[in-house]
C-alpha cells in the first residue's frame, strides 16, 4: 500500500515551468522543447518567431491555445512526466507524414513523445503518464488514442525513451493494429491503439 498522489493536467501556461523542468531543466534555447515531431519549421517561426529563444515562445504559444499540445503528470505534487498528445489532424507533421500514414478514418489522437523527468525513471511514472494522457483525450472526445513505439529486444536506450516501447504500451492496455514505414533505433514502429469511450 502506498501513499502516493498521482495527478495529470494539461500543460496550460500556469503549468509552463513544471512541463520545462520535465523535458528541458537546464533551459536550453536550443532544446528541441517538444517540437520536433509536432510541427514544421514554419509552424514554429509562425508561433515563435526568430531568435535564440523562438522554440521556447513556440511552446509557450501552444500551451495557450484552446486545447494544449500534452499533460504533465504529478507525482506528490512533483511534474514528473510529460506526454505530447494531441489529435492526428491537429498535429501538422504526423497528418502530413509519408512514413507514419493512418491505418482507417477513425479520428484518433497520437501519442507522439513520452518523457520522464530525470531521477524519477524506472519508478511506475509512464503507466500513470500514458493513462492520465489517455483519461485528458478521453474527456475531450477522443474515439481511440494510437501511439508509434518500436519493439527492443533488449534493454530500451535513450532515443526510444521518447518514442515508446510496446511494452510501455501494452500494460496500457494498447493493441498493434499495425506497422509503420518509420523507424527508431534501427527499429520499425508500430502503431498502437486503445479505443477510448468518450466521456
Amino acid at each position: 500500500m502506498t501513499d502516493t498522489s498521482w495527478e495529470t493536467h494539461p500543460v496550460t501556461p500556469d503549468r509552463f515551468e513544471d512541463f520545462a523542468d520535465v523535458i528541458n531543466p537546464n533551459r536550453r534555447a536550443t532544446h528541441c522543447w517538444c517540437l520536433s515531431h509536432r510541427l514544421r519549421a514554419q509552424d514554429i517561426a509562425a508561433l515563435g518567431g526568430t531568435g535564440e529563444n523562438a522554440r521556447e515562445r513556440a511552446a509557450r504559444a501552444m500551451c495557450a491555445e484552446e486545447l494544449p499540445p500534452g499533460v504533465v503528470t504529478y507525482r506528490d505534487g512533483t511534474p514528473v512526466g510529460w506526454c505530447n498528445i494531441g489529435p492526428r489532424q491537429d498535429i501538422p507533421r504526423l497528418a502530413a507524414s509519408k512514413l507514419i500514414r493512418p491505418v482507417d478514418d477513425v479520428a484518433v489522437w497520437s501519442i507522439i513523445c513520452v518523457v520522464v523527468r530525470g531521477g524519477h525513471r524506472k519508478q511506475g511514472v509512464v503507466g500513470y503518464l500514458i493513462q492520465g494522457a489517455v483519461e485528458w483525450a478521453r474527456g475531450n472526445g477522443a474515439p481511440a488514442v494510437e501511439a508509434y513505439p518500436v519493439d527492443p529486444p533488449g534493454r530500451m536506450d535513450l532515443t526510444m525513451a521518447f518514442v515508446g516501447t510496446k511494452a510501455m504500451f501494452d500494460a496500457a492496455g494498447f493493441e498493434v493494429i499495425g506497422t509503420t514505414d518509420a523507424v527508431a533505433s534501427k527499429m520499425p514502429r508500430l502503431v498502437m491503439r486503445t479505443p477510448v469511450a468518450a466521456g
